[in-house]
């Protein structure tokens, strides 16, 4: 009786190693390959390169492979309960690390049918770590750079925003990671905030630069990032002006915009009721959606409307009635802003619209409520959570710092603690030496 044997693989980035484990497994019998879907490598992993269609097709024209089938999470137990093959193949990586418990999970699975796992030895000369930083290094194009934001939604639980408003913060968002139980965790893409960009240019937050010079801005994080870009489009301006915008910033690469349902001169939400601030009606802003939905060329890029009634003292009902009225007129997510520093107003918005809905993307910008987690916003239905100032917030006061100790030392030396290395700078950007 012929075999049954199973390999689970991301095949994202397909090199020697993995056709030698499908090669190997082939021989015992009949293959069915396990594709990872998106959500199951992001959940350990940045997001793969390839969609999961993509992926799927590319496995089974592989010599070798007898089926394929998705795997939804890196669990293999769900895949073998249902296929009960006689063999698991894989690299012999997995002894050690992270993916040590899955292994032993996959054993003690198998034994209940006296199955058992092969460990094919690790190929020398591989490293999909080299491989995927070789990649990175060559960039991305303004495709698939935009469409990337979509699938981030669709495959994690909550998508982690970071603002940028230079290259520099750009390469930080790109490049930063930390592990955190075994798991690397880092931003998933960016935020063009117009505070930011107006407050590094040192001018108010009031709509001064125009989408030409915050473009100008934007092209240096384009150059030396590949994640998505979320572009901050304060009130859109006038409907007649933001069709242009939008197709801008799709040319661009940009995935996404969010606009604020207010008119106006701009006054930043935070300052709330304190100053004079006008909401659109649900009738004009719904006009301007649906304008910059029939402006723009791909199906990819977005358009995300803010709410801005908890801003401005009104009810969680109102808030509900304008976020229903934006998604019915073509808004591909909803960003609900508040000042209250419980973030219990966010929580009730997001649970009572996730009743009628729970499809369209949810965006917050914890500034006020910073207590609340990530994992905590999941819970509530949120998908994209933005830090949206941090970077400007945390360099302003280490500049101010060092320079206030070259004044009162009349020299740099005593500040030599506060600041990089020259080397180090030298050595931050690729291509400095």
């Amino acid at each position: 009786m012929t075999k049954k044997v199973y390999v689970g693989m991301s095949a994202d980035l397909i090199h020697p190693g993995h056709l030698n484990i499908i090669k190997e497994a082939a021989k015992l019998g009949l293959l069915t390959v396990g594709v990872l879907t998106d959500k199951a490598i992001a959940s350990y992993k940045r997001l793969p390169y390839l969609s999961f269609e993509q992926r799927k097709m590319i496995v089974e024209s592989l010599k070798g492979v007898e089926s394929v089938i998705p795997q939804d999470t890196l669990d293999y137990r769900p895949n073998l309960l249902q296929e009960k093959p006689d063999f698991v193949v894989h690299g012999d990586d997995w002894k050690e690390g992270i993916q040590q418990k899955t292994r032993q999970d996959v054993i003690d699975c198998l034994a209940a049918w006296g199955g058992k796992v092969i460990d094919v030895p690790y190929t020398k000369g591989i490293s999909s770590t080299q491989i995927n930083e070789s990649i990175k290094s060559i960039g991305t194009t303004p495709e698939i750079r935009m469409k990337r934001l979509r699938r981030l939604i669709q495959a994690k639980p909550i998508v982690r925003i970071l603002e940028s408003h230079s290259g520099l913060t750009g390469l930080i968002a790109e490049n930063i990671k930390v592990n955190v139980n075994g798991v690397s965790q880092g931003f998933d893409g960016m935020w063009s905030s117009s505070l930011t960009d107006s407050t590094s240019k040192g001018k108010p937050d009031i709509e001064a630069v125009d989408i030409t010079t915050r473009m100008h801005g934007l092209n240096d994080t384009l150059e030396c990032t590949t994640k998505p870009i979320i572009y901050d489009g304060d009130t859109g301006g006038k409907l007649e002006h933001f069709v242009f915008t939008v197709r801008t910033l799709e040319r661009h690469g940009i995935s996404a915009v969010i606009i604020e349902d207010k008119t106006g001169l701009k006054k930043n939400s935070l300052f709330g009721t304190a100053v004079p601030q006008t909401q659109d009606t649900i009738e004009d802003f719904c006009e301007k959606i649906k304008a910059g939905k029939n402006a723009q060329v791909t199906e990819d890029f977005m358009i995300v409307a803010r709410v801005e009634s908890l801003i401005l003292g009104k009810t969680v009902e109102d808030a509900l009635g304008r976020a229903r009225a934006y998604v019915k007129a073509g808004a591909d997510g909803i960003m609900i802003h508040s000042k209250e520093k419980t973030g219990m107003d966010i929580k009730e918005f997001c649970e009572k619209f996730r009743t009628d809905n729970q499809s369209t993307p949810i965006i917050v910008v914890p500034s006020t409520f910073n207590h609340i987690t990530e994992d905590e916003f999941s819970t509530w239905g949120v998908n994209v959570v933005i830090y949206a100032n941090h970077m400007l917030r945390a360099s302003y006061p280490a500049m101010v710092d060092v320079a206030k100790s070259i004044l009162s030392n009349s020299r740099s030396y005593d500040a030599n603690d506060r600041t990089m290395p020259i080397k180090e700078i030298l050595e931050l950007i690729p291509g400095t030496k």
